[in-house]
């Protein structure tokens, strides 16, 4: 059983709380009491810079990204938290994860017939969304294409395994009850480290 979680946060707002945090922090109490080492990356407090020229995914990342890898690096499971908009990943996340893969941290150079290099093998992965339609509908008749394309692009090209998955639809429509027990169910996430 893993026992060092890292948490990445990826709601962009980070002037304000957000589903996200809270399901966010629900994992981390969870894994805190079931006995993990729990680091923390919050992508809406950081200063992500956007990627345009391919040739520095080679180069070393920003300071800020520096210890993000540090974090994913230590971690045996990471876990992902954000919203879907316009059906995938905030560009901030995308952003983030462009910059935390540079310099072969996470997918490595492959020979000519090779397949590229899993750098990160070895960790588990539970990737928490959220979205204003019903998960079902995203699903069935969006495919969740946006998550599975970075399950299988990001996560599963690193040599993560297994990835799992929740999708919480229909936040607008949540009240106060329907939210407690969606964070409780969470924190039961966070105590089994799954």
């Amino acid at each position: 059983m893993p026992k060092k979680v890292c948490i990445i946060q990826g709601h962009p707002h980070g002037s304000a709380r957000h589903l996200c945090h809270l399901l966010a922090d629900a994992y981390g109490e969870g894994a805190r009491a079931a006995g993990a080492q729990v680091r923390w990356v919050d992508i809406g407090m950081m200063d992500v810079p956007i990627m345009r020229d391919p040739a520095d995914f080679m180069k070393a990342p920003p300071p800020s990204i520096l210890s993000a890898q540090q974090a994913v690096k230590a971690c045996d499971h990471l876990v992902i938290v954000y919203p879907i908009w316009l059906g995938t990943m905030p560009a901030l996340v995308k952003a983030f994860f462009e910059q935390l893969c540079r310099a072969n941290f996470a997918i490595g150079p492959g020979g000519m017939k090779e397949w590229p290099q899993q750098m990160l093998k070895g960790k588990s992965a539970r990737v928490i969304v959220t979205m204003g339609m019903p998960s079902a509908a995203y699903r069935l008749i969006f495919g969740a294409n946006g998550v599975k394309g970075f399950e299988s692009g990001i996560l599963g090209m690193a040599g993560i395994k297994p990835i799992r998955e929740t999708f919480v639809g229909g936040v607008g429509q949540l009240n106060d009850k329907k939210t407690a027990v969606l964070v409780a169910r969470v924190r039961r996430l966070g105590q089994t480290l799954a």
